[in-house]
């Protein structure tokens, strides 16, 4: 994990809608801090600088360092964030405490790689399907990977990469193999052409046919 995330936090003693309002208004994002056997803590950020670590995706699944007066509270994870419905506002925002000896369970993003010179992409033709795009972990806190890369670039049309065939740092545990779910996590597909159905006579088109059919038998009678 190389990227570090301090977020500096005020505690709030207001609860309930309108003291959240009021605290949106002034800039910042009401948040809470809980578990590790500890107090629930309300507490509130400076919401562009929190904006701005959103930005990257490496926020999400990084271990967040809390800070209050210029110390360190506690070390944290991400486990909600609240959006406005249309603005570029964060609402709310939920953290959890993590223990250096205590396993967590998150959601890590994958990165796929090698996607353009896999043989059934660049020579026959096939598509890459992502079945999944994260998968949950469990790990120790100092083990928890940014992403997870998936290299592609052996794959040819039909075959499969599984949760089986990931690379994973040391200690770190995939959730669903864990439990016997050895899941597809990208396949390539084969492109097949839509066949072209011959579109059925309009009765415009019709009645000037049927009426050149006729024509021949009209001079015949006379």
């Amino acid at each position: 994990m190389s990227t570090k995330f301090e977020l500096h936090a005020e505690s709030r003693s207001g609860k309930g809608t309108g003291a959240s309002r009021r605290l949106r208004r002034a800039g910042r994002v009401p948040a809470i801090l809980y578990g590790a056997g500890k107090e629930a803590l309300s507490l509130s950020f400076e919401h562009d600088p929190l904006w701005h670590h959103t930005r990257h995706e490496a926020f999400f699944t990084s271990i967040l360092t809390v800070m209050m007066d210029g110390k360190v509270v506690d070390q944290a994870i991400l486990r909600d964030l609240q959006m406005h419905p249309y603005k570029p506002k964060i609402t709310h925002m939920d953290l959890q405490r993590v223990s250096a000896t205590e396993r967590i369970h998150i959601q890590v993003p994958l990165h796929f790689i090698g996607q353009e010179i896999a043989p059934g992409v660049k020579l026959q033709g096939g598509l890459v399907a992502h079945l999944m795009t994260e998968v949950d972990v469990s790990c120790l806190p100092s083990r928890l990977p940014e992403y997870l890369t998936v290299d592609v670039s052996g794959l040819h049309v039909n075959d499969s990469i599984h949760l089986s065939d990931l690379k994973l740092p040391e200690d770190v545990v995939l959730t669903d193999l864990a439990h016997g779910n050895d899941l597809a996590v990208v396949t390539i597909t084969v492109v097949r052409a839509a066949e072209v159905e011959e579109p059925a006579p309009t009765e415009e088109a019709a009645a000037p046919a049927a009426a050149s059919e006729a024509e021949p038998a009209k001079k015949e009678g006379k």
